[in-house]
């Protein structure tokens, strides 16, 4: 210890005492002079005075040890124990400015201890980073560098602090014998042998808190930086450690270390596949470098024969191992798995059988049968092992590698794999039909209750149920992607039918179209009439809604070689929407017909509500055909009938085919009332899909009358919510509001 060390321990012993340097020299012997040049540091006792000091005192055997360790002159040991820096450290430029900011708050002159916790799952690179940075600031850390693997997570066990401890003093300069034996003490020691002392303490791979605890330094000019998989969310909240985490590279990064391994030549020649290379590694740093080494080993390998290798491997992580546990993806993964209790354990693996890219909480505790509050800690346990991290919307996230060594688990456990995915089905399913009862009227009058271990999501409005169709739609859309087996292809025509009322409202096409290839490819393997009608007939709308009309076309011959085999509601049902069809077409007189056809079925079967629906849909026609008058007839008749059924999305329909019929016959003031009507109530509906195009045609009468103030409004508001879902309709709305910026013709 240093001269300043040693007065510390002297002063602070002095009043502990009660003595004042005249009394402590009274009972010494030692001049006042002396003590006082001792205690601020300026000289070191010789052996006789510190004898003399430390009877005056009255120290215990404890306390003298500690007076002749800091009183003994010495050249002071300086540590530089950091392992070797990365030759080449690339990327991580935003978690380089986030630590440089916390090692910017070292202040010897401060109280403010600097710890730093980097966490991140395993493979992703935490060690590298905090050597990196220790590295980079050891110069500000005149007195060294202290390192200790705590062996958190591998197949040893953890090392115990004491046992660190002990390392550390005997690098700072105390002698074996001076060491105390119990962790406590020695961790008492190791603060006062770093009292005054700047120097970096990286501890490495540490398991949890407890752990760390006893290695912090109390000096204000040290830094510790602490690496773990585990968020140690309690140093923050004890120790004000600041937390740090760690997640894969970007495309970018990963592209530039593979290069750095194996040339930026070989990147260069081959670029499409260096970068499915890093996807297939899943961005994950020791994924990369073990490929990286593979490829440096054989250097005339062409880099898609090697992305051919890798994506053909039976299991992926066979592929991203170099024979050595440390540079081996799935022992690392390994080292993780294996500090879970056993219903964190069960519930990771069931997690892996989730087919989408992230995860509803609901969705997991459904996958694994648990209940959603007990679901909640489970997901805090994974979470805080970095075995699960949370994207933007709040849905848990695995990372591509995590849920292969979890299937790979699942199959070694034994884990029912057909249960956990019929009940993700479920969720899904009865969820669904649930949600559609606050967004139109249900498609099916009766759902058959959830199954046990399926989570039942409590709906209390509209905006709630459309926000859990958002959240579960990439969840709903890679189940259906995900149907191999066919006990289940019948969840791939009831989901699809439960999502429709979604996709319209949102104008969400796309997504709707490749939902309804699914589930029409699940009925024709079923050979369920019924259900290939019905996906085929949504199919042909949302490709007609995309201007597809040639494909929609095709799915009309669909409809149409099935209506032998339909039933007479399902006969209405499919003349329905061939009549929709042939309306996108512009071919009026044949979509009237169909309309017609299926209003006559309708009332044969005594579906009053779906006769109300198909009387707009004749009225809609027979204005386009330019019979207004009796396009308002119909539309009267049919207003009534759809408030009475409840049907929020086709009475704003009506009202809109109302105000249409008005305006061309005229009656302006009539026309925008109808209009201001069906935008009202589609957006009670939270259908801005339709809300834009009412005000298209709200805007169109306004100019007429003459108010183009208004017409431009309506046109930007159109925009606004047709860019909101991402239409491509959205620019025909902003040209027709840029038009009235140009001057009138003459």
């Amino acid at each position: 210890m240093d001269r300043t060390g040693f007065g510390t321990l002297l002063r602070e012993a002095r009043q502990r005492a009660v003595l004042t340097l005249e009394s402590l020299s009274e009972a010494s012997g030692v001049s006042v002079r002396a003590i006082s040049d001792m205690e601020r540091g300026q000289s070191l006792p010789r052996q006789a005075t510190l004898s003399e000091l430390m009877d005056a005192l009255r120290l215990d055997e404890g306390e003298r040890r500690r007076f002749v360790e800091a009183s003994r002159r010495r050249t002071a040991q300086v540590p530089r124990q950091l392992p070797p820096d990365l030759a080449a450290f690339r990327g991580r430029a935003a978690a380089l400015a986030a630590v440089r900011r916390l090692s910017a708050q070292v202040d010897a002159r401060t109280a403010r201890v600097v710890v730093s916790a980097i966490g991140g799952m395993a493979g992703v690179g935490k060690t590298a980073l905090a050597v990196h940075w220790a590295h980079q600031v050891a110069d500000r850390f005149p007195d060294g560098q202290l390192y200790v693997n705590l062996r958190g997570f591998e197949d040893v066990r953890p090392l115990d602090p004491g046992d660190a401890l002990a390392a550390f003093l005997g690098s700072l300069g105390v002698p074996s014998r001076d060491i105390p034996r119990g962790t406590d003490e020695r961790s008492t020691m190791f603060r006062e042998q770093t009292a005054g002392r700047q120097l970096v303490v990286l501890l490495d791979n540490a398991r949890d808190e407890e752990q760390v605890r006893p290695l912090l330094p109390g000096s204000a000019g040290c830094l510790t930086i602490v690496t773990s998989r585990n968020r140690l969310s309690g140093l923050a909240v004890t120790d004000d450690a600041g937390l740090v985490s760690l997640d894969v590279w970007t495309r970018e990064e990963a592209l530039a270390a593979l290069a750095g391994r194996i040339g930026e030549g070989r990147c260069r020649a081959e670029p499409e596949a260096a970068a499915e290379l890093v996807e297939l590694c899943g961005l994950l740093p020791l994924a990369v470098a073990i490929t990286g080494a593979h490829l440096s080993a054989s250097p005339r390998l062409p880099l898609q024969v090697a992305v051919r290798e890798l994506r053909e491997a039976g299991p992926r992580l066979d592929a991203l191992s170099a024979g050595d546990p440390r540079a081996d993806v799935r022992a690392a993964f390994s080292w993780s798995y294996r500090t879970l209790a056993p219903a964190a354990a069960r519930f990771f693996r069931h997690l892996a059988l989730h087919p989408g890219p992230s995860v509803s909480a609901d969705a997991a505790a459904s996958l694994a049968a648990v209940d959603p509050v007990a679901a909640r800690p489970l997901l805090r346990e994974l979470t805080a092992a970095h075995l699960l991290s949370r994207d933007a919307h709040g849905r848990y996230v695995l990372h591509d590698l995590l849920r292969a060594y979890g299937a790979e688990l699942v199959a070694e456990e034994g884990d029912d794999v057909l249960a956990a995915r019929t009940r993700l089905m479920e969720y899904l399913r009865y969820n669904a039909h649930a949600a559609n009862l606050f967004t139109g009227p249900p498609l099916r009058e009766e759902v058959p209750p959830a199954a046990p271990g399926v989570v039942s999501v409590a709906f209390g409005d509209r905006e709630a149920a459309m926000d859990w169709f958002g959240q579960e739609e990439p969840a709903v859309a890679a189940a259906l992607r995900s149907l191999d087996d066919p006990r289940l292809l019948g969840y791939g025509v009831t989901l699809t039918a439960d999502w429709v009322t979604y996709y319209s409202v949102t104008g969400q096409w796309t997504e709707e179209i490749a939902a309804k290839r699914l589930g029409l490819d699940a009925a024709v393997r079923l050979d369920d009439a019924e259900a290939i009608a019905r996906n085929s007939a949504d199919l042909a709308r949302a490709l007609a809604e995309t201007g597809r009309l040639d494909e929609a076309e095709r799915q009309v011959e669909v409809l149409l070689g099935q209506m032998h085999r339909l039933d007479l509601p399902q006969r209405a049902a499919a003349e329905r929407s061939i009549g929709w069809v042939r309306g996108r077409q512009k071919r009026h007189d044949r979509a009237l017909h169909h309309a017609r056809r299926a209003l006559e079925l309708y009332r044969e079967a005594g579906d009053e509500a779906s006769a109300a629906r198909e009387l707009n849909a004749v009225a809609w026609y027979l204005t386009l055909l330019g019979r207004h008058e009796e396009a308002v007839a119909m539309g009267e008749e049919a207003v009534p009938l759809l408030r009475r059924h409840g049907n929020l999305r086709i009475e704003a329909a009506a009202r809109d085919t109302l105000g249409h019929a008005r305006q061309y016959l005229g009656d302006l003031d009539g026309a925008i009332a109808d209009y201001e009507e069906s935008l009202r109530l589609y957006g009670e509906a939270a259908d801005g899909y339709n809300q834009a195009e009412v005000l298209d045609h709200l805007a169109s009468a306004e100019l007429e009358r003459g108010d183009r103030d208004r017409a431009r409004g309506h046109w930007l508001r159109a925009a606004d919510l047709l860019t909101a879902i991402s239409s491509p309709r959205a620019a025909r709305m902003l040209d027709s509001a840029a038009a009235l910026d140009a001057p009138p013709c003459p």
